[in-house]
């Protein structure tokens, strides 16, 4: 295998793994430089790296740069001057290379708690909207290939064991259509202590009140319980499991990008109806 397709499978591992990493590539060069332009290199959240722009200082430097890129998910185009080290150059090849960092941030992922009806209809509505789709079930034989087919992982778990499994980061979206209070109190605690931007839970008011019940008396704060979304999804009559999985991806989809769920429709003004008009 090449070195370049080193990096482009190492970018495609990252992008199935749900994995963060940086892309950089050498774009422009001039003068005497070390690698010439399309020179790549995959940088890994800890430094470690796949390929090479050249080595170095300079090619520490971009290494600082691309985990910067992960932290604050920017791309950033810089040039390097090889000409003097005692100016504060990265090296004294003599030329100057201009590198493109592109983070490559994992795709938002929908981790699918409970594969009865409903959490079968969530996972294959978020796998056709483009979401990375991890499918979970404590019980043996629900989260298969067999019964959801096409999903990105499948794991048989429960509470710790299942966080610890499924990795759940900030750019996952959790969907617990979970069975029950006995299953809740032990999963929600688990998924409170991760980074998750969605936690949604599947059931009535009177649900959520109890398990609230049993997570204040186990000593969940209050803080902690708001970042709930219970009962799940949004206001729109839906009863099959498939208009149950609009209403809960339509929420998903509203946290992601910020929206309001208010309705779109906008009325004209009425028009004024003066005498002399008729």
């Amino acid at each position: 295998m090449s070195e370049e397709q080193a990096v482009f499978e190492a970018a495609l591992t990252a992008q199935r793994e749900g994995r963060p990493a940086a892309l950089a590539i050498v774009v422009e060069t001039q003068g005497s430089v070390p690698r010439q332009a399309g020179s790549k290199m995959l940088v890994w959240p800890d430094g470690q790296i796949v390929g090479t722009v050249g080595g170095g200082q300079m090619e520490a430097l971009v290494i600082a740069e691309a985990q910067q890129a992960l932290r604050d998910g920017r791309c950033r185009l810089f040039t390097y001057n090889l000409a003097d080290l005692e100016a504060g150059d990265p090296g004294v090849c003599g030329g100057t290379v201009k590198v493109y960092v592109e983070p490559l941030l994992p795709l938002p992922t929908v981790l699918v708690i409970g594969c009865g009806h409903v959490g079968r209809a969530v996972a294959e509505l978020a796998k056709w909207l483009g979401y990375r789709v991890i499918v979970a079930d404590d019980r043996p034989g629900y989260a298969t290939p067999e019964q959801v087919p096409g999903m990105d992982g499948y794991v048989e778990a429960a509470g710790d064991e299942l966080i610890n499994r499924a990795s759940v980061s900030a750019s996952t979206y959790v969907v617990a259509v979970t069975r029950g209070l006995s299953v809740d109190e032990t999963l929600l605690p688990a998924l409170l202590k991760t980074p998750a931007p969605y936690i949604g839970l599947i059931g009535s008011r009177r649900r959520w009140a109890l398990t609230v019940e049993t997570l204040q008396a186990q000593g969940v704060s209050q803080a902690d319980l708001e970042r709930v979304y219970a009962p799940i999804g949004l206001s729109i009559g839906a009863e099959t499991p498939k208009e149950i999985a609009v209403s809960i991806l339509a929420e998903v989809i509203q946290v992601q990008r910020g929206g309001s769920g208010d309705p779109l429709r906008w009325s004209p003004p009425m028009k004024q109806v003066v005498q002399g008009d008729r």
